[in-house]
């Protein structure tokens, strides 16, 4: 088969490599209809990620038809479309048990880790994938959600909810401000209104991407190159401070915005992935009572979402800006790097 292969830092092929075979009775082998490339990946091709070796099968995110299915696996059969999460989860675990996917204690892999597709086992983008802990890492595509929607899916509208919502402690009438834009950040913004938020403002440097946020939910805008931008959030919470600050980008100056405009006793919740140090102020935050979160995506609300999906509640699929074959991976790869150039929110590449 064909996959997306890790060189080293800066290297990336689209080329031949063995089809995926079943390792435990647990697994199964899914031909990858639909996939999508996130921002991690690309931290991943800086270097950023070292536990990528070369040789490695890139992407966590896909949509797919099962071709196989381990003799252990009982909720799924050959045929059935489904929605591949970024996340393993045997299931059965301590940290399962509670939820916490993004630990879970199963093997494969390594132990305690949930993000293990493109990471520490080949990933899905490729013609086919072998899904570990199939019951549990697979669900099944309703008629009616689009591939377009369901690999929305996989990743970062859980991720969106679960680390800038439900970890911000989001609450009905709040005001949120998402610093970010990007996919993720829109994820967050279309999810902040399923807590009740009263406002939500948009920042970031690129006006294109507020004109969208908009779409997603955003009741306001902030352009943060300008020097008053600080000022001008403010403005919008009556000098207060927002009640909840999402840092979605991954630099620490965007992580010290979020510290500037939340009001005290207020929820910062970090979900981009910072790839250096951040400053973190102590000696000035202490006294405000903020409450700051962070974490990686359990993707224990996929189901939930789906649910929203499937009912019209949720645009996933305007997060879809730019569509490619697989012959055409490298050229995805591009467009996706050029965001600020080509526009793009999530590219998605198909059969």
């Amino acid at each position: 088969m064909k996959a997306l292969v890790y060189g080293g830092p800066g290297q990336k092929s689209w080329t031949d490599v063995p089809d995926p075979t079943l390792h435990s009775p647990t697994d199964a082998i899914v031909r990858v209809d639909t996939t999508t490339i996130c921002g991690t990946d690309l931290h991943i091709l800086k270097g950023d990620v070292p536990a990528v070796t070369v040789g490695r099968i890139l992407g966590h995110e896909g949509v797919g038809t099962i071709t196989e299915v381990g003799s252990a696996v009982s909720n799924l059969k050959v045929g059935d479309r489904v929605i591949i999460s970024c996340i393993k989860s045997c299931g059965h675990c301590s940290n399962c048990s509670n939820g916490l996917y993004s630990h879970c204690l199963g093997d494969e892999g390594a132990s305690g880790i949930g993000w293990v597709f493109g990471h520490l086992i080949d990933g899905t983008q490729a013609e086919f994938v072998r899904v570990p802990y199939a019951d549990n890492s697979l669900h099944k595509l309703p008629e009616g959600v689009s591939d377009d929607q369901g690999v929305m899916l996989s990743d970062i509208l859980p991720t969106g909810f679960e680390i800038g919502v439900q970890y911000g402690r989001v609450k009905p009438g709040d005001v949120v401000a998402v610093i970010g834009a990007g996919p993720v950040g829109l994820a967050a913004i279309a999810t902040a209104g399923l807590y009740g938020a009263a406002s939500i403002i948009a920042i970031d440097l690129d006006e294109n991407r507020l004109e969208r946020a908009r779409d997603f939910g955003a009741t306001d805008t902030v352009v943060s190159g300008p020097a008053d931008w600080k000022d001008r959030v403010l403005a919008l919470t009556d000098g207060a401070g927002v009640d909840v600050a999402i840092e979605a980008v991954g630099i620490p100056a965007t992580f010290t915005m979020a510290t500037e405009i939340v009001r005290p006793g207020g929820n910062i919740a970090n979900v981009g992935v910072h790839g250096q140090p951040v400053d973190l102020h102590l000696e000035t935050l202490w006294i405000q009572n903020i409450n700051i979160s962070m974490g990686l995506v359990n993707a224990n609300t996929t189901k939930m979402l789906l649910k929203l999906v499937a009912s019209k509640k949720l645009p996933a699929e305007k997060l879809a800006t730019h569509h490619f074959n697989f012959d055409q991976f490298l050229e995805a790869y591009d467009t996706f790097s050029r965001a600020a150039e080509t526009k793009a929110l999530k590219v998605v590449i198909s059969r």
